[in-house]
Formats: C-alpha cells, structure tokens, sequence
C-alpha cells in the first residue's frame, strides 16, 4: 500500500473544515478517485501549502492555478514520484490548438477567451482567502473577469483585444449538429480514461448542460498532446474539425460538475486503477 500525499495551494479549500476524512463533497474530480483509493488501503493526506516534510511515496500536484508557483514546482520534485509536475503551465496559449492573430486568413467565427484557466476563477478565489487570511494575494495583477465572447469574423474582434497579454482568440469551430453542438471531453489517469461526446443546445458546450452523451474513441493526436504537455492525470477537451482533432482546453484540476456528480463518482473506481497502475510502476 503507498502513501499518498494530494499537494494543493495553501488558500485552496480542496476539502471542507471537517473532511479529513474524506467524509463530505469536494468540487475536484480527484475527490472520488482519493476515496476510492482509501478503500483498497492506501493512505492519503492533503498537503495544504508547502511543508518541510517530505514523508509520501506518491504526490499529485494538484495546485488550482494557471500557472503553478515556482515553489510548488520545487516541492513536487523533492518526492519520489509526483503526478503532473510537468503541467505547470496550462495557459490558452501554451495549450490550445485554434489560436488565431490578428490578419489571419481564418474565415469563421472566432471566440475571445481569457488566457488563464477558467476565466482566472480559481487564482481569484485563492486572492479572496489569502486576504481574508490576512496575507498577500499569490496572485496580485489579476485582470478584470469578462465572458467568453462570439463574433462572426475576426473583422468584428474589437480593437485592442489582440494586444492583451490576458485574452486570446480562437477559432470557434464546436462540432455542429441540427438540435445543437457537441464537444469531447476525456477525462484520464494513468492508462484508464473515459472519453465521451456531450451534445448541448449551447454553441459553448458545457457537459452540465447537455441534451444526450455518449462515448468516443480518444484520437492519436489528443494523445500524443497529452505526452508533450506532461499530464498523467486530468481533462482534455477537444473536437474533431475537418477530421482532425483539435485541442481546446486542458485541466490539471478538474472537477466535478454539480449535477453529475453521481455520474463522476462512478467512474471514480476505473480512475484508481489507473492511479495504482501509475504506484506499481514506480
């Protein structure tokens, strides 16, 4: 049995006050997968910060943030094995595979999107308890929070927007089908992984909002990404334009949404075979 040890950022709250024992909800993913590996024996702990102890055989970085502080990075490597150390970076430019700039030939629509994680969601709640923690935000030049945007052309982008280092524009290229869109998202540990094709009214596919899924075969290309980019665990969400896969978006936090919960937890147990698979090989 291996001992387990989750590191997340100081202000994160990846459990409630009174779930050391993994006895009540979290927002992440990784909740159920830890749950289930507490079952079949091995022993996790919720490293809340940095520590000067490094007693685990296993870590998984799990810091909820764009960009993972330098210092996080350093303490990851100072276990045996860590989960994820290579994701420390998951920005819209790094990641996406519809950039498009400014006096590009791309005739379609096109989508302005912030290029942090989320919208930056996550480093403004990290900021919020830091300061009611009465500390210095981790992260201080947070830009101010707008909505992805559609516009039909990059002739309708307004100015000044490809001149932010915060936002980027990709191409909007949702699979299209006649009651709505679709999307993929592949949701992965190790070698076990489930892939599925949501199908939502909403021209931005959210698996929360979905009219019927079903499962898909993960593509090469989504793949090969996921080897250059240095996950071992999290989401990917792609479509498939022109017969090719194309990558949107990667998460090396993901979560669980609210009202799918139930179907999440479920595929909780395929995950932390894929996790053990991951322990044996060390």
């Amino acid at each position: 049995m291996a001992r387990i040890v989750v590191i997340t950022h100081e202000h994160d709250q990846f459990l409630g006050k009174r779930d050391i024992l993994l006895r009540r909800g979290s927002p992440y993913l990784l909740f159920d997968v830890l749950g289930e590996l507490k079952r079949r024996g091995h022993s996790v702990r919720i490293q809340q910060g940095l520590s000067k102890t490094h007693s685990a055989d296993v870590a998984v970085l799990h810091v909820d943030a764009t960009i993972t502080p330098a210092d996080y990075l350093d303490y990851a490597r100072s276990f045996p094995f860590c989960l994820n150390v290579g994701t420390a970076d998951i920005s819209k430019r790094r990641i996406s595979g519809v950039l498009v700039n400014e006096g590009d030939a791309w005739p379609g629509p096109v989508i302005v999107k912030s290029n942090l994680n989320n919208q930056g969601i996550p480093e403004r709640f990290l900021n919020r308890r830091a300061r009611r923690a009465r500390k210095p935000p981790p992260f201080p030049d947070m830009p101010v929070l707008q909505p992805y945007e559609v516009y039909g052309s990059l002739g309708d982008v307004p100015d000044g927007v490809f001149e932010r280092d915060d936002l980027v524009v990709d191409k909007f290229i949702p699979e299209k089908e006649p009651d709505g869109f679709a999307a993929r998202f592949w949701v992965f540990c190790g070698e076990s992984e489930r892939c599925t094709r949501y199908v939502s009214p909403n021209a931005l596919v959210k698996a929360s909002e979905t009219i019927r899924r079903e499962p898909v075969p993960v593509p090469q290309e989504m793949r090969q990404l996921r080897r250059e980019l240095g996950f071992d665990y999290g989401k990917f969400d792609f479509v498939i334009h022109e017969g090719r896969a194309v990558l949107l978006d990667a998460n090396k936090t993901p979560g669980r949404p609210k009202n799918l919960v139930k179907m999440f937890s479920a595929g909780a147990s395929h995950l932390a075979n894929g996790f053990e698979d991951l322990i044996r090989r060390v």
